[in-house]
């Protein structure tokens, strides 16, 4: 980004304190004493070079710790300016805690679960400041990633991701549809200017083999041209039986700057997926609750081995466009399609236990989809001076077109003993429940303004979208339908950046969300509306590599679509306040930390089946994690390093009745890792000590969902 002089001036102004207040605070001064401390300020500050970190908010980060970012204001803004709590998951933490699904990834984020399904291999189950949200909240690259009633996204590869953003609470000013809850923002692996290969292979747990490279750099000597290439390749299981975990996943990168004002980056992936269905519905007597036959293992699949699959093709191709125009005004433009296949999504899933509390009612179902979405936005940057005022001004234009259909069928089939399973039983012939052709468009125009004066950082937005949704529905009884919404929604927030590294901020912010989904009778919900209030601070410490957030907030969501398994119903208004602690550190030492607390009260509001006043299933109100990597710096043990994490979930509501609950679990994980030249070998453990657990529960008879047991992964990566 290319500051203004006015605008620079400021800044080198506050850089120019923070790095007199840092000389003059430096640790060996403190040690020395207070005379110390002013001879240690005179005689070292010439010397003394503190530089501020030069870092993209789409490129790599050293660590875990970024200070840029683009989801909360699609402009490389630093964190502690932006009104609102936003966490990064950089590339290296994902590696370091071997993260292999997007929940994984997720893991030790603040209000953040990744994993409220359990062992769900598809990438649903999440939640966002207490909101179950699906694949509305999933962007890459900042355009929306939204799937179909039977297939997502979500699933997207965790090692093709340079960082994942989470912007928690609304955000529709800048992204028009959007959950209350926050957005996910993957954002991929981009050429670099700099030559580097890596490859890697692993064996763990569940008789699964990996292997992955990752390449990049100057395809020219004057770097007009660069490039990325990265993939995987797996086979293996899962923790729960008779389920598949293999993918193929490769994604080019190209980009071309012919000088420092223009870029043009072209970005691709292509996926394809067998991973069976991870998710099994139990019951809660014998996972949660008591039963008289004893406990059913949490392992337990009662589906059918030969009839089950879940194999999506996803693939997407874009490009990133931006030019500098001159000191003043910017333009980009972002664009990509994405196209989703998935012919055989089969399933025999739990229905209810017999009497005996043995027998395990069952059903069939078949779901197949095929989606395609074109999103693209125009973007207008000015940094400009208005007398004091320096302003960031964005404005844009941006579109989506969707077009998918959705054909599902059910089926009966005989019951098993849950205890004692015998697969094999006859499935009867399939009767269609759906099919039916789908096409969604969004036009949206936003304004934003990042203004500052002096120490003070003012964030305004607003914006107004325009919805269509068209529906052809081919069963018997059947009937077209169409639905068109609009809205306008905004934001404001404050941040007072004291010269100490601290950043108190407060923002009010809304959100609007028209749903692609439909209730049983065919119809679309209407759409989701929020708006959220929120205060906090920020500490970037100086001259320390971290960042610490803290957060509270009171987030309303009214026309709630959620899901049990794969149903989806629409209730009134949950209310969702709470507070979010989160720190994170990369030192010079070699230690690595990231630590994230989060308490929330969750409340249905309004609702019209009697549950008013009750806590949404699935919702713990305390969540605590912690994880500390070291790496030994010299010495005969340079380069061995210890990671470990401890994460604690609380007790949550096994329905939104509150007729039972699901125990609280804390669990650990660890990593040994050793690098040798240019070789590193690594261990990573999730669920060390194989605590069995339920993640989450959402009805006593079917709806219970185990969490994944130990699993162990060794690797060995080679680069040069």
């Amino acid at each position: 980004m290319v500051v203004g002089p006015d605008r620079g001036t400021i800044r080198d102004e506050m850089t120019a304190r923070r790095t007199l207040l840092f000389a003059a605070m430096s640790l060996p001064a403190l040690l020395g004493g207070g005379h110390a401390v002013a001879q240690e300020a005179t005689t070292t500050l010439d010397p003394i070079n503190v530089q501020e970190r030069v870092e993209s908010a789409f490129g790599t980060v050293d660590g875990y710790v970024a200070t840029q970012g683009s989801t909360a204001a699609k402009t490389d803004t630093p964190l502690i300016e932006t009104p609102q709590a936003i966490s990064v998951v950089t590339a290296d933490q994902i590696t370091a805690q071997g993260a292999e699904t997007l929940g994984g990834a997720l893991r030790y984020t603040a209000g953040v679960t990744g994993e409220l399904w359990g062992t769900d291999l598809r990438g649903t189950g999440l939640q966002i400041r207490g909101f179950n949200v699906w694949d509305e909240v999933f962007y890459v690259n900042g355009l929306r990633m939204k799937g179909s009633d039977f297939s997502s996204f979500l699933s997207l590869e965790p090692y093709g991701a340079e960082r994942i953003e989470i912007l928690r609470g609304p955000s529709s000013v800048l992204y028009g549809q959007n959950s209350p809850g926050g957005i996910i923002n993957y954002v991929s692996k981009r050429p670099t200017d700099g030559t580097f290969r890596e490859i890697e292979v692993s064996a763990g747990s569940f008789d699964t083999y990996q292997g992955q490279f990752d390449m990049g750099g100057k395809l020219d000597e004057a770097g007009v041209w660069s490039f990325r290439l990265t993939g995987l390749a797996r086979e293996g299981g899962a923790y729960t039986d008779h389920v598949d975990n293999d993918r193929l996943f490769i994604a080019p990168a190209l980009k071309w700057q012919p000088d420092a004002d223009t870029s043009l980056t072209l970005l691709a992936a292509i996926q394809k997926d067998k991973v069976g269905w991870g998710i099994q519905f139990l019951p809660a007597n014998g996972t949660v609750l008591p039963n008289g036959n004893g406990s059913i293992p949490l392992n337990r699949f009662v589906g059918e081995p030969d009839f089950d699959e879940y194999n999506p093709l996803m693939a997407m191709i874009g490009y990133e466009f931006e030019h500098r125009i001159d000191d003043t005004f910017m333009v980009r433009q972002n664009a990509r399609y994405a196209y989703l296949d998935n012919d055989e999504q089969f399933g025999v899933f739990g229905a209810g236990l017999e009497s005996d509390d043995r027998t395990y009612n069952r059903y069939a179902d078949l779901g197949m989809s095929t989606f395609g979405n074109f999103a693209i936005d125009n973007q207008v940057q000015a940094e400009f001076d208005t007398g004091p005022l320096a302003h960031l001004l964005l404005a844009g234009l941006d579109y989506q077109y969707t077009d998918y259909s959705d054909y599902g069928a059910s089926a009966e089939i005989g019951p098993i003993d849950i205890f004692d399973p015998v697969y094999g039983s006859p499935i009867s012939e399939f009767t269609p429940y759906l099919d039916r052709d789908t096409t969604h468009s969004q036009t949206g125009i936003y304004v934003q303004d990042q203004i500052k004066l002096d120490n003070w950082a003012l964030t305004v937005g607003a914006r107004h979208d325009w919805t269509r949704t068209d529906t052809v529905d081919h069963l018997p009884d059947g009937a077209p339908s169409e639905q068109s919404d609009s809205a306008t929604t905004w934001r404001a927030g404050l941040v007072y950046l004291c010269e100490i590294g601290l950043a108190p901020y407060v923002s009010y912010s809304t959100s609007f969300l028209p749903e692609l989904e439909h209730n049983p009778a065919g119809a679309p919900f209407e759409p989701e509306t929020g708006e959220q209030y929120e205060v906090g601070i920020k500490y970037q410490p100086l001259g320390w590599n971290s960042f610490i957030t803290v957060a509270a907030f009171d987030l309303t969501k009214q026309n709630v679509v959620r899901h049990i398994g794969n149903d989806a119903f629409q209730t009134g208004e949950i209310r969702s306040r709470g507070i979010e602690v989160e720190g994170v550190a990369s030192l010079d030492n070699g230690l690595d930390v990231k630590a994230a607390y989060a308490y929330l009260d969750t409340e249905i509001t309004d609702d019209g089946d009697g549950t008013e006043g009750n806590t949404p299933y699935g919702v713990p109100q305390h969540r605590v994690s912690l994880w500390a990597d070291y790496t030994i710096q010299s010495g005969v043990l340079e380069g061995l390093g210890l990671g470990g994490g401890i994460r604690y979930i609380g007790e949550t509501y096994g329905d939104d009745a509150n007729s039972f609950k699901v125990p609280s679990v804390t669990l650990f994980d660890a990593a040994v890792h050793y690098e040798w030249q240019n070789v590193k070998f690594q261990l990573n453990a999730t669920n060390l000590f194989n605590k069995e657990y339920i993640a989450s529960c959402s009805d006593a008879s079917f709806g219970c969902y185990p969490g994944e047991g130990r699993k162990v992964t060794g690797s060995m990566k080679y680069r040069w």
